[in-house]
């Protein structure tokens, strides 16, 4: 069977886009026999132009993961306080294998900073952060995560499920077998744990070689990265947070109830909120507090933080990035 799917494998690929719900029972290899599976290959066959022979063929090599389910329940992010989830990647480890990491490809992240204004300490961090520099770059099937979580997430069902969409076609435009690519328990990828559809977007061929690679090729992952933060709206040269002091009975309203920015510097100074050092009245602000290891830290963060949220939406991941990002220019003394 293993080497007939090889064979049909080479014209792949395409999915839901909407009304995923779950496939209550699904065992591996299963998944080519839910309704919804040979739904998906009907409205692909006539989307995309695939064959229904392709498509089947590849299901019946998809496997359910119950430890996904597990797993995507309970992120870091949501669990931890900052004092716990700060430890994690500011290490000496983390900081001494980026300074590695950049040396090894500083022409590439001299290149990136070059072409895309971002600083090379920030695509380092992203790196460092998501994968310790493609140490651990997950051991999932990228077909297997996403079909689990399309099929049997209904919380998240129509993102992953167009995740798998994306994947499918990545897999065909790129011309690379989707049994072998793996990924983290999300479906993220390579080095900097793009997901199908960023990839699709965003990765781009930084090498020049006719090909992006951002599982094996270091230079087009750090080129992806830098396109992906240019693309969401980075400022070259701009800050990222200012710390905050803060003050009076109305600093709790200042709060931003979400990532985006909701009010300026000036309206939250207005509130309670100084930034020290000062930072432009006029910019817009997310305003967060911190469970630290010292008691409450309180931060303004400024449209370049709202951007690393971008990649990740977590005003923790963002603060890590930012902070594992100065600490590895001030190990290599560039900033």
């Amino acid at each position: 069977m293993r080497k007939t799917v090889q064979r049909i494998i080479h014209g792949l690929l395409g999915l839901c886009a909407t009304g995923c719900v779950s496939v209550s029972g699904a065992a591996g290899g299963d998944y080519q026999d839910a309704p919804q599976v040979r739904q998906l290959i009907e409205e692909m066959t006539l989307s995309h132009g695939f064959a229904a022979e392709q498509l089947e063929a590849l299901f019946t090599e998809a496997e359910r993961k119950p430890v996904i389910l597990e797993a995507i329940s309970r992120p870091a992010e949501r669990v931890k306080p900052w004092s716990e989830y700060r430890p994690i990647f500011l290490t000496e480890a983390r900081i001494a294998r980026g300074v590695d990491f950049w040396r090894e490809h500083e022409a590439a992240l001299s290149r990136a900073e070059r072409d895309y204004g971002v600083p090379a300490e920030v695509i380092v961090a992203i790196i460092g952060v998501e994968t310790f520099y493609g140490r651990n770059t997950g051991s999932y099937r990228v077909l297997d995560a996403l079909s689990t979580l399309c099929f049997d997430y209904p919380p998240r069902a129509p993102f992953f499920c167009q995740q798998l969409r994306e994947f499918l076609l990545l897999s065909r435009e790129e011309q690379v077998d989707p049994l072998r690519l793996k990924g983290s328990y999300a479906g993220a990828m390579g080095l900097p744990q793009f997901m199908p559809g960023s990839f699709r977007a965003y990765a781009v061929d930084f090498d020049g070689d006719g090909r992006i690679d951002i599982w094996n090729n270091p230079v087009d992952a750090i080129g992806s990265v830098a396109s992906y933060f240019k693309r969401h709206g980075w400022v070259s040269g701009a800050g990222v947070v200012s710390r905050a002091r803060v003050e009076g009975e109305r600093v709790e309203e200042g709060i931003s109830p979400g990532l985006e920015a909701q009010l300026s510097v000036a309206e939250l100074r207005a509130l309670g909120w100084h930034a020290e050092p000062a930072v432009d009245d006029a910019l817009p602000a997310t305003a967060i507090r911190f469970d630290g290891e010292a008691g409450a830290e309180y931060w303004l963060g400024l449209p370049n933080f709202y951007v690393i949220t971008r990649y990740n939406r977590s005003a923790m991941y963002a603060m890590a990035v930012h902070q594992l990002g100065e600490a590895l220019a001030q190990a290599r003394g560039v900033r």
